[in-house]
């Protein structure tokens, strides 16, 4: 079975739309600027990758994972004219931080702050009439694990469309711990690459409509053909490549494509020094009998670590990649690890061709791997 996405939207730092998105990561923009969440004297790491939409310039406000979240619902399910039936629609929502910031406002300043204000259900149920939502907190594999989930809805009858989305937000607590295990301090991501310094926070949401294929009667954007999901506890921090590996066969397996038809992979690529190296040797276990290999790429370098949402975001640029024919390059990528030696990365501009299948990795802490597999309309 497979998944059409019949409709999908997103905002981040470096556009309000999926195409400015993709735009900006094509032209090698980024969206790093110098912190404006909180005062950056604080810490060591003196930027993020943060939506600029704050009405008082250094003044946080509330609830912005949760705008930012029933935007793109709404903005989805609007682009695959079912806007009409939310109601009856489940909603599967991948985070890791939910309304982590709110909760620290309403400590730090005193605001006003409901138990039922912390879930994503009521907002969305207020703005646009969904009434069935779920939220998944797995990590920075959350969204894709909501995709995973949402596909088994609609394999079972459950469901006939299922809204999947991922939303989060830069939250001091957790800027703070990142800030305080990584030295030297980062000043930007630049995955596999020899010199990079660690992962830095970036905030956004996303969401895509998926309904079986051949049953919606519009435009299709892209299929889902196959999604994995496995969780090897194998340490806190540092992924297992061959766990990750098993995640990444699966997912073909499901798919039912072979490592060979993977035209390119857009990894998880977070800039870190143990993720980096596992993704690779994963990347290498899978695909080195399998030559030439797909391109490899990230988005984290311009579009920074948007936690939860992350894995879906890379989704949705990749299906973008698929209809345009350009796989975005890693922005400052100038001296390889050795470890990536053999891979197809890609930069410094775009890899332009004609490409039919993407592979999309996930990874978070504890070992939470996703993968998922997408083919052009």
């Amino acid at each position: 079975m497979s998944w059409d996405i019949v409709g999908m939207s997103a905002i981040a730092c470096l556009g309000e739309t999926p195409v400015d998105v993709y735009r900006a990561l094509c032209a090698g923009q980024t969206g790093v600027a110098p912190l404006r969440t909180f005062d950056a004297s604080k810490y060591r790491v003196r930027n993020a990758y943060e939506i600029d939409d704050r009405p008082i310039p250094g003044q946080d406000e509330p609830f912005r994972a949760t705008r930012w979240l029933c935007r793109v619902v709404d903005e989805a399910l609007r682009d695959a004219g079912l806007r009409d039936e939310a109601e009856n629609l489940p909603v599967l929502v991948g985070t890791t931080l939910r309304e982590l910031r709110s909760g620290e406002l309403w400590w730090r300043d005193g605001l006003t702050l409901a138990p039922a204000d912390l879930h994503f259900a009521r907002a969305l149920r207020d703005t646009i009439g969904t009434r069935d939502t779920q939220t998944i907190a797995s990590a920075c594999a959350a969204s894709l694990y909501a995709l995973g989930m949402g596909t088994d809805l609609i394999g079972l009858g459950t469901a006939d469309a299922v809204v999947v989305a991922g939303t989060d937000s830069i939250t001091e607590s957790s800027f703070g711990a990142l800030d305080r295990v990584q030295n030297p301090a980062p000043a930007s991501i630049r995955p596999f690459d020899r010199d990079r310094k660690g992962m830095i926070m970036g905030e956004g949401a996303v969401a895509v409509v998926l309904r079986k294929s051949g049953m919606h009667p519009g435009p299709v954007h892209a299929t889902v053909r196959g999604v994995s999901m496995n969780c090897d506890a194998s340490h806190p921090t540092v992924p297992d490549p061959a766990s990750v590996a098993r995640a990444i066969r699966d997912a073909q397996e499901r798919a039912e494509v072979k490592a060979r038809d993977v035209d390119f992979v857009i990894v998880h690529g977070s800039g870190t020094g143990h993720n980096d190296v596992a993704e690779a040797q994963a990347l290498h276990e899978v695909f080195d009998d399998a030559p030439p290999g797909p391109l490899v790429t990230s988005i984290k370098s311009g579009a920074g670590h948007t936690c939860g949402g992350s894995g879906l975001l890379s989704l949705v640029m990749a299906v973008l990649a698929l209809r345009n024919g350009a796989v975005p390059p890693i922005r400052d990528l100038n001296t390889p690890i050795p470890e990536s030696q053999g891979l197809s990365l890609v930069g410094p501009e775009p890899a332009v061709g004609s490409f039919s299948v993407a592979q999309i990795n996930a990874i978070g802490l504890g070992g939470i791997n996703a993968v998922a597999i997408v083919g052009a309309a």
